[in-house]
């Protein structure tokens, strides 16, 4: 396979059209490459869970490894077509079956954080490996000035990276799916390589290796097509390795990927010999019916206690059983749910195995569901409006990226003042064994909004790991959390006292006791550290790390 550069490029067209096809190949290659990017991005919040810090390896391991290839590159500029044709070949393929190999890796092996090293870093070299041989190639049609000919190619460039970027979250995200659409960015790319180097550039390679590039960019087109009318299958064996049988929804929302498992006459008590009902979000465990019981009514009924409860704003927990729960209660007239995912909200209305979980909580005439983002509703609240007895805050781990300013003192000054002068608002905080920097920060973080604090921590968690090889789900051996943590705060004097009213008429697995709650708040208050962890704020956030 050779080809003879020592001459000007032999094109088909003239050579102001070969110049606009290599730039236009330069611009199809740059979005393919920047989905690339977004999709390994979008996988580290997914199947790992920490966004900030491995969003931030992907990204550095990429960039390095596009200075890598650019230097490799050097080494293919003799023979730039030919080098051009197989990058953007192993690119497609790389780039491409790269979501469907690491969801594989996360399911089967449990090894997500070192395959997304290294499928960032093979994706980076091959990215940076094409500028300088496009550079070669452009030259070759039309001899110009250096710095207008890398103007061009960079013009190309940047705007081809717009166009992947607002390609991966408006087009290929709701209308294909992650496995897909990354597959037929795959396809994108070796079709646009195929063209500049088989039709653009064929005169330039000898009969033997056009055959054989041809051979190579139709053997990458052919798997990326196959592994696209697997997806199906493929997802479906994959979601059983990581969730086991009983998966009965799996759906991307938009905004998060949804699994709920459980068959549909599941009772999902633990114990009972029923099939537990699990929903998890982004590969994150949300509810497990083995305890989810304890875990409600720790969260919600100390907060409904200390005061008057006639109006309640609920944070998150789209399922409906935090409304459950605060529905329980007598004098609640008015709840409003604040959820930012509409696909868990119409879960809980629809599925049937969480309506008889939540009794139906979203068709009760008190709930007014709101979907959308809390943060900007509470700072947009206007100055007359009714303040809230009870505030429950029902968000995801601090640690994703996309909730931590949930944790922040801004947040919850503004929390603050939507609350009655004698209302109360209870944060659900961690694992006060498990992460008990994280619990304190937030702790912290309340009292620096001005909110005065009692923390307390519930035993007898079941659940709460990611699935994955080696990992239960619910119960099992290995190390876990083993308790939850809530912080309790209102706005009057004094630290607000911890108590569970009036129990509520239905039976419940492990009903917590006034002893027990008790227990909470000195275990609590034993675990304080002696000096206490700075406030997370929005432009210095404490839980990322």
């Amino acid at each position: 396979m050779t080809e003879r550069p020592a001459r000007p490029a032999r094109l088909p067209v003239p050579a102001g059209v070969g110049r606009g096809v290599v730039l236009l190949s330069v611009f199809v290659c740059a979005a393919c490459g920047l989905v690339y990017e977004l999709e390994l991005v979008a996988l580290a919040s997914y199947l790992v869970g920490d966004s900030v810090t491995h969003a931030s390896v992907v990204l550095s391991v990429m960039v390095f490894a596009m200075g890598v290839g650019s230097l490799l590159a050097k080494r293919l500029r003799c023979c730039a077509a030919v080098g051009f044709g197989v990058i953007e070949a192993l690119l497609a393929l790389a780039g491409g079956g790269s979501a469907m190999a690491l969801y594989a890796a996360w399911a089967w092996f449990g090894a997500s954080s070192a395959a997304l090293v290294l499928v960032a870093a093979v994706i980076g070299v091959l990215i940076g490996a094409e500028m300088p041989l496009l550079m070669t190639l452009i030259q070759r049609i039309r001899a110009q000035d250096a710095g207008v000919a890398v103007a061009d190619l960079f013009a190309a460039d940047y705007v081809g990276a717009l166009a992947g970027g607002l390609a991966f979250p408006f087009l290929l995200l709701p209308f294909f799916g992650q496995l897909t659409g990354t597959l037929l960015t795959g396809v994108v790319n070796a079709l646009a390589g195929g063209v500049v180097v088989l039709w653009l550039f064929r005169r330039d390679l000898t009969a033997r290796g056009r055959w054989a590039l041809l051979a190579v960019n139709a053997g990458v087109l052919a798997l990326l097509v196959l592994a696209g009318f697997c997806v199906g299958p493929f997802e479906r064996a994959a979601q059983r390795a990581v969730y086991g049988a009983d998966v009965r929804v799996a759906v991307d929302t938009g905004m998060h990927r949804v699994v709920l498992t459980g068959r549909t006459g599941a009772g999902g008590r633990r114990g009972s010999g029923t099939h537990l009902l699990e929903l998890f979000v982004d590969g994150r465990l949300r509810l497990s019916s083995a305890d989810e019981e304890r875990y409600h009514e720790a969260l919600v009924h100390p907060a409904l206690t200390g005061g008057p409860s006639g109006r309640v704003l609920v944070l998150g927990a789209g399922d409906g059983l935090v409304l459950r729960e605060i529905l329980d209660r007598p004098g609640v007239r008015e709840v409003t749910l604040v959820a930012r995912d509409p696909g868990v909200v119409a879960l809980g209305r629809t599925d049937p195995v969480l309506t008889r979980l939540n009794r139906n909580a979203h068709r009760d005439p008190r709930v007014r569901v709101v979907t959308g983002d809390a943060f900007r509703r509470l700072r947009d609240r206007p100055a007359g409006a009714a303040p809230y007895d009870v505030v429950v805050c029902d968000l995801p781990d601090p640690r994703i990226s996309t909730v931590t300013r949930f944790y922040s003192r801004e947040f919850h000054g503004l929390v603050a003042r939507a609350l009655a002068p004698d209302g109360r608002l209870v944060v659900h905080a961690g694992s006060l064994t498990a992460r008990p920097r994280d619990f304190w920060t937030v702790e912290a973080t309340l009292r620096a909004a001005g909110l005065r604090t009692t923390p307390y921590t519930v035993s007898g968690r079941v659940s709460g790991r990611t699935p994955g090889p080696g990992r239960t789900r619910t119960g099992g051996d290995g190390p876990g959390p083993r308790d939850w943590g809530f912080v309790l705060a209102h706005r009057g004097p004094g630290t607000p006292p911890v108590r569970l009213g009036p129990r509520v008429q239905r039976p419940r697995l492990g009903a917590l006791s006034p002893g027990a709650l008790r227990s909470a708040v000195a275990r609590a208050d034993r675990a304080r550290p002696r000096g206490a962890p700075p406030a997370s704020t929005l432009m210095r956030p404490r839980f990322v790390g």
